[in-house]
């Protein structure tokens, strides 16, 4: 059975809670491998692992446990080696890579901004302030509706108004965050969000990292932002020098064999 890694601690972290499991159906007992001054939180790697919640929540528990005492490197989902040996290996042959990312994650903690727009705030706002926009709809207006080709003007001139807007709205988002934090990492968009902002915030500042977002909100009605976290630092294991390619710290171990949910 090969050997699920979720994450990476200081050999001298202060000792998990006893009773911890990880995934698996049943759920795996969690276990520490030490290396010097390294150890990698670990348990067996279930047969047919799949994505569901119950599994990527346990993944989660386990580095919400290890991270409520110090510092831990997390490991993406289904990272996996072949044994224990080839984990204490990895720690001994990147053991500085390691300690590195540790010292610089002490103390840190990872939140995810997702932010949107209020469909109606945001045209209410297009309107008020491009003219153009506003005389055509109230032209089509009085015209009954106007023609398809005046329909179809104003159509694309509201879209290109709020993907404009869209843009300008996340700049804004990333320039008010970005003094608070230790650092922002840029997600991938997905549809709907026009930001999704990963920020590296000081545990001992997040009470008032939360704060500037709210007032962001209560500044900017038109923004619906979403905040997650604290969590494990995921965006933020390897080097800001370093693209996480082939080889990176959260790839290190590869992947075990997953099944996708029907």
């Amino acid at each position: 059975m090969s050997t699920y890694v979720y994450g990476i601690i200081r050999a001298s972290h202060s000792p998990l809670p006893e009773d911890l499991d990880g995934v698996g159906d049943p759920s795996q007992p969690v276990r520490v491998l030490r290396e010097g001054e390294l150890a990698a939180i670990v348990s067996d790697a279930p047969e047919g692992l799949r994505p569901k919640r119950r599994d990527l929540l346990a993944h989660q528990h386990v580095l919400d446990e290890a991270g409520a005492d110090g510092v831990v490197l997390p490991m993406r989902f289904a990272s996996a080696a072949p044994d224990d040996d080839t984990v204490t290996r990895v720690l001994a042959e990147r053991a500085g890579q390691f300690l590195e990312r540790l010292q610089a994650l002490d103390g840190m903690a990872e939140y995810n901004i997702k932010a949107n727009h209020n469909e109606d705030a945001v045209l209410r706002l297009i309107m008020a302030s491009h003219d153009d926009i506003r005389s055509l709809a109230q032209a089509n207006r009085e015209a009954g509706g106007g023609t398809q080709e005046d329909r179809i003007r104003l159509g694309e001139m509201v879209a290109a108004a709020v993907q404009e807007r869209e843009a300008r709205d996340a700049e804004l988002l990333h320039q008010a965050l970005a003094p608070m934090v230790r650092a922002v990492s840029v997600g991938a968009q997905s549809t709907g969000w026009l930001a999704n902002l990963s920020c590296l915030v000081e545990r001992r500042s997040a009470e008032r990292f939360l704060t500037a977002v709210d007032a962001l909100r209560q500044e900017h009605p038109h923004l619906e932002l979403r905040v997650n976290g604290p969590l494990p630092p995921y965006s933020f294991a390897e080097p800001p020098s370093s693209p996480q390619a082939e080889g990176g710290i959260t790839e290190v171990f590869g992947t075990a064999a997953t099944q996708q949910d029907e």
